[in-house]
């Protein structure tokens, strides 16, 4: 028509395929971004690192941590520890059978990462995850009780130990850790609170993971009233064992 200034120019459609273009570049820019760590993939058969890729790898990152040190990402690392189990066949990727005892071989279920052996910090500069008897201002509340005193019952029916405290998380308000007197020689240890279920008309902390042999074996910590994020890795990665490697049954197919 005369006097028309875009003829037949359709904006909606435009705005559509803008919209198109904007979301795939997007979804590209986040599949690179969640690359930075666990890349470059590693090769098995040629027992190093697969090239990079200039396309899907993003370039090193600085990031700045709470604490003023700096690291980057991807930087290139990977973990080098020989796993310490056996294939049970040749090829690539094959599953591992534990050596020696599979609560603490660090392998399927047990396995973890090698964090930083220092605790976790809240942002005031605070020890994070401390229990109850170093944290002022956290108690339990009083309708659910203090479990301090339960007998720990282990996927046996046997008594495996008995409470003594809980773990805070001071930065989350809730509660991560049971800390029990292991069996008569009072060794303290760490209980995941995901792995515990309270019975509180019994007294009694239920856990299915550990026979109440096992608890003997729970990682300890250097400190009696902090805990490192190795340590952590260490403790729920043997609660994680023992879901698999507790007792021989649990490695057998349910039919």
């Amino acid at each position: 028509m005369k006097g028309e200034i875009i003829g037949n120019f359709d904006v909606a459609q435009v705005t559509l395929y803008v919209f198109y273009i904007f979301f795939i570049g997007l979804i590209f820019y986040l599949r690179r971004e969640d690359r930075r760590e666990g890349y470059p993939l590693f090769s098995e058969p040629s027992n190093k690192l697969k090239g990079e890729d200039f396309l899907l790898l993003p370039t090193a990152k600085t990031f700045k941590l709470a604490n003023g040190s700096t690291v980057q990402a991807p930087n290139g690392q990977w973990d080098q520890r020989t796993p310490n189990g056996t294939k049970i066949a040749p090829w690539p990727g094959a599953p591992l059978v534990p050596n020696g005892d599979p609560m603490l071989a660090a392998v399927g279920p047990g396995s973890f990462a090698e964090r930083e052996d220092k605790p976790e910090m809240t942002l005031e500069g605070a020890l994070k995850i401390v229990p109850l008897r170093a944290a002022s201002g956290y108690a339990c509340d009083m309708r659910d009780g203090n479990p301090a005193g339960y007998q720990v019952i282990g996927a046996d029916k046997a008594v495996a130990g008995t409470i003594t405290d809980i773990w805070v998380d001071r930065s989350e308000a809730l509660f991560r850790y049971l800390e029990m007197s292991v069996g008569a020689g009072g060794r303290k240890a760490l209980i995941p609170m995901n792995f515990a279920k309270i019975d509180k008309g019994r007294r009694q902390v239920h856990i299915h993971a550990l026979m109440a042999n096992q608890f003997a074996n729970i990682p300890a910590l250097a400190n009696p009233d902090s805990v490192t994020k190795l340590e952590e890795e260490k403790v729920c990665a043997y609660f994680g064992a023992g879901t698999l490697y507790a007792h021989p049954s649990r490695t057998e197919p349910l039919l």
